[in-house]
Parts: structure tokens; sequence; C-alpha cells
């Protein structure tokens, strides 16, 4: 039996933030380096891969995309999207320039330490709005959330597969104290 192929790997362009006006345009969160870049890759998908949406740039509005999506016409099917993250497959993007990379590609390089230790593998890349993370899983030790700046990641080579990272002591020893605490006890223990 042939081996399935795996789904290309998908890259988180924006999100849906709201409706805009009465004939079905959309509010996004673009992620792009320039925002009305997010139409400029073709259609997007779900995260699941399952819709695609082809969207015309309108301009922009208090650090929002405006954009109408093809087959949204009212304010009702407008609204419905609010919440939607809008991806593209990585091969739609062009090829970062030289010392450059995208985040995306950050997810499963090896994170080791400047004298070539091991810590772990960079799970997932987060910004919650205050700044981007590292999700780090370290094998035995749980995972860790590192802010992605110069003192905690100072090297990023995609290239090599990996990123050399240098945590704050007081960030490994809360990190320590909390994978050494007892499980909670079972419920009528």
């Amino acid at each position: 039996m042939p081996k399935a192929e795996a789904p290309a790997p998908l890259v988180l362009l924006g999100q849906v933030v709201g409706a805009h006006g009465v004939r079905g345009a959309v509010k996004i969160r673009s992620f792009t380096q320039e925002p009305t870049d997010i139409a400029a890759y073709g259609p997007l998908r779900d995260k699941a891969g399952s819709r695609s949406f082809k969207l015309r740039v309108l301009g922009v509005a208090r650090g929002n995309v405006l954009a109408t999506v093809s087959g949204v016409a009212d304010r009702d099917a407008a609204e419905a999207m609010r919440g939607l993250e809008l991806f593209v497959a990585r091969a739609s993007l062009p090829p970062p320039d030289e010392d450059e990379y995208y985040l995306a590609d950050l997810v499963g390089l090896s994170a080791v330490r400047s004298d070539g230790s091991t810590f772990g593998r960079v799970a997932a890349v987060h910004d919650f709005g205050a700044g981007t993370l590292l999700e780090v899983e370290r094998e035995g030790a749980g995972s860790l959330l590192l802010p992605f700046n110069r003192a905690c990641v100072p090297v990023v080579d995609p290239s090599a597969g990996r990123v050399v990272v240098e945590p704050p002591e007081s960030l490994l020893s809360a990190a320590a104290a909390e994978d050494s605490e007892p499980a909670d006890p079972p419920e009528g223990a």
C-alpha cells in the first residue's frame, strides 16, 4: 500500500477579526511584513486545508487589512468568519533573503546551548501580543517558553537546523521547581 503524502506545511498569514460594513467585507489582522501582501500568495486556506478563500484587498484601517472574500456577500457571513485563521502553503512564499527566515521554519529546529549541549527542540512559535516566544520542548523536563530576543536566542541558523538558546537562570529555576512539584493527588485520596 503506497504511503500517503504528508500535507504541505502551512504558514499562518492572518486572522479575521471582524466584519466591515454591510456588504460582506472583513477586517484581517495580517502577519505579513507588508500587511496588504496577505492576498499576494494566492488563495488562503483554513487550518485544516479544507476551505479556500480568495481575497481582494480594499485598503488598511486602524492597522487591519480590509478585504472582500469571494462568496461572502453580507455582514452576517463576514461576521461568521471572525476568528478564522488564514494560511498559505509554505511553498507559496518566496524564499527568505540571506540572514532572514520565516518564524514557521523555526519549528522542529534543535535548541542547543552555546556550549553545544542539547537543550531541546522548538515546538512552536507564539505571539500573544507582548512579544514573540519560542516554545522549547525539553526531554523529560516539559516545555519552556523563551522570549525570542537576542539575549535568550542569540543565534538562529535554520540551514544548520538549530537555534542557540541562553535562558535566564531565573527562568530555568522556576521551570525546575515547577517540574519537581508533585502531581495533584486523585480526588478522594
